[in-house]
């Protein structure tokens, strides 16, 4: 199948407290930066055809070169992202528009990831690019380890407990065809509306089309504070070990 991703790779880490325009997708996991294991995952997915990152201005040409030197030729955009997460997703779906009226073939799935979960793997992009194309959306994710609580409507108290058998924690590569992905965000513009990813988008504009869960295990984190990268540790070297 002819599959692109879009990675958002433009996040500046506030939560890492890194400072001085620092991005967290440059952390070295295993003696490569964190984009490096994320590009490396979907240069080697069979159903990805095209990678598109939005990153900061100042790191267009970084990933250009990195890109190149590690032989990421799938890598063929590296654009300038937005103010918001979903304003960098919608400039690289304007790039791969912008492509397609220029002759080159449109893809049947889009395929949206954060930039800083880096330890998703081939097989796992290439199952969610085929349900995504098979029902129309697909979104990793898997099950809450602690109970789930509310808050109450009294301030410093909790409310209901929720039934962790009902709930997922949502992850990304997120899929989607083509054509329903580039309509939601159409739509958001012109309404001006922002939601948290994109699934929200599309559950929003159509939501006669139920999103396919793919149920995942504990390794696709993302990395968000500096707790996270001792685990991250961790967990490269225990993948590293199955290959």
């Amino acid at each position: 199948m002819n599959a692109t991703a879009i990675i958002a790779a433009s996040g500046v880490g506030k939560r890492m407290n890194l400072g001085g325009g620092r991005s967290k997708q440059m952390l070295e996991i295993g003696g490569f930066p964190v984009i490096h294991h994320t590009l490396k995952a979907f240069q080697e997915a069979a159903s990805i055809k095209a990678i598109c990152i939005a990153t900061k201005a100042e790191h267009v040409e970084t990933l250009r070169t990195m890109a190149r030197e590690a032989g990421f030729t799938k890598v063929t955009t590296v654009i300038e992202g937005g103010e918001e997460r979903q304003d960098s997703v919608g400039n690289c779906i304007r790039s791969i528009r912008d492509e397609a009226a220029a002759g080159k073939e449109m893809p049947e799935a889009i395929l949206v990831h954060d930039g800083a979960r880096p330890f998703i793997q081939p097989d796992e992009i290439d199952a969610i690019a085929a349900l995504s194309l098979e029902y129309g959306a697909s979104v990793p994710a898997n099950r809450p380890k602690d109970t789930i609580k509310c808050i109450g409507t009294t301030p410093g108290f909790f409310g209901e407990t929720l039934d962790r058998a009902t709930l997922l924690q949502v992850q990304t590569p997120q899929g989607f065809k083509a054509d329903i992905l580039i309509k939601a965000h159409e739509q958001a513009a012109k309404e001006g509306r922002y939601a948290t990813d994109d699934a929200a988008l599309v559950e929003r504009y159509f939501p006669a089309n139920p999103i396919r869960i793919y149920e995942t295990g504990y390794h696709n984190i993302k990395i968000t504070t500096p707790e996270d990268l001792p685990m991250a540790e961790a967990i490269y070297s225990s993948l590293s070990k199955k290959r």
